[in-house]
């Protein structure tokens, strides 16, 4: 008998003493904390539906859409990773109401601490989501600006200094040693202050908003063991997972047997069992 059945999506988090994990399907809700130190059985019906249309596809693309959705979709072009090339700046958008909605909307840029200290963007309305779902164990707003294209542009800025990137195999053997983001921000604003005088020059002098006095988020995930080599699963080449649950942290089932990137396998219908 199922303890869950449905197609994945996205964790649920929630910020508290330890990030809460939800499964979420339909009326259908599964607290993975819950079962910390118990072995789970994840099987994959070998179903896979799109995440935007719902129909069933052979092959995922862009963590759960069908072909024909990753190719029209605004969600899924190549500005959604490299936001500094926006096509709604461009007049390019595959669908300009979405980006609307979804671009053209305060963003924060921020400093999390998740292999390494990283520069990232998110959607105002995603502080702490996003730092949640990348395993930042610590995480500090340091500008905010009014568009995905302008947040982009002063990632890329931060970025010659600062990486952009997570070593996700890193930040799964644990949180690291904690790292002082309010000086690794101060030294960053003062090198890249040249470059943002630039930016502000062509986009508005009120259009990169720098924070100094925000406040810094600490984070701090359910987990008992952390893995000493990491191992990742994947539905492709088995339709079935189990092992002991040891952690969660970002996207990740952390078992003993290995870890399983929820986020990435989005649309795939999966029966979750206790064991």
């Amino acid at each position: 008998m199922s303890d869950w059945l449905g197609d994945l999506r996205k964790l649920r988090t929630e910020l508290a003493d330890t990030v809460r994990y939800t499964l979420i399907h339909e009326d259908q809700s599964f607290c993975l904390n819950d079962y910390l130190g118990q072995s789970l059985k994840l099987s994959h019906s070998g179903l896979i539906r799109c995440v935007a249309c719902d129909r069933i596809t052979k092959k995922s693309f862009n963590q759960g859409h069908c072909y024909p959705c990753f190719r029209k979709l605004a969600a899924c072009d190549s500005c959604i990773v490299s936001p500094e090339k926006c096509h709604f700046a461009e007049g390019t958008c595959r669908e300009p109401e979405w980006a609307a909605q979804n671009c053209q909307v305060p963003h924060i840029v921020y400093l999390a601490h998740t292999s390494s200290i990283k520069v990232g963007i998110t959607r105002a309305t995603q502080v702490p989501t996003r730092w949640m779902d990348q395993g930042a164990t610590q995480a500090k707003p340091i500008a905010r600006v009014q568009t995905r294209h302008q947040s982009g542009l002063l990632e890329v800025l931060c970025a010659r200094e600062i990486s952009d990137r997570t070593a996700w195999q890193t930040m799964l053997k644990g949180n690291g040693v904690p790292q002082d983001l309010e000086h690794a921000r101060q030294t960053l604003m003062a090198t890249c202050e040249p470059g943002l005088t630039e930016l502000r020059a062509e986009h508005g002098e009120g259009a990169f908003e720098l924070l100094q006095d925000a406040p810094e988020t600490q984070i701090d995930y359910p987990v008992i063991t952390w893995p000493e080599k990491v191992k990742a699963h994947n539905f492709d080449k088995q339709s079935v997972v189990e092992g002991t649950l040891m952690g969660i942290k970002g996207q990740y089932l952390m078992l003993d047997t290995g870890v399983l990137n929820i986020r990435k396998f989005g649309g795939y219908e999966v029966e979750v069992q206790v064991i």
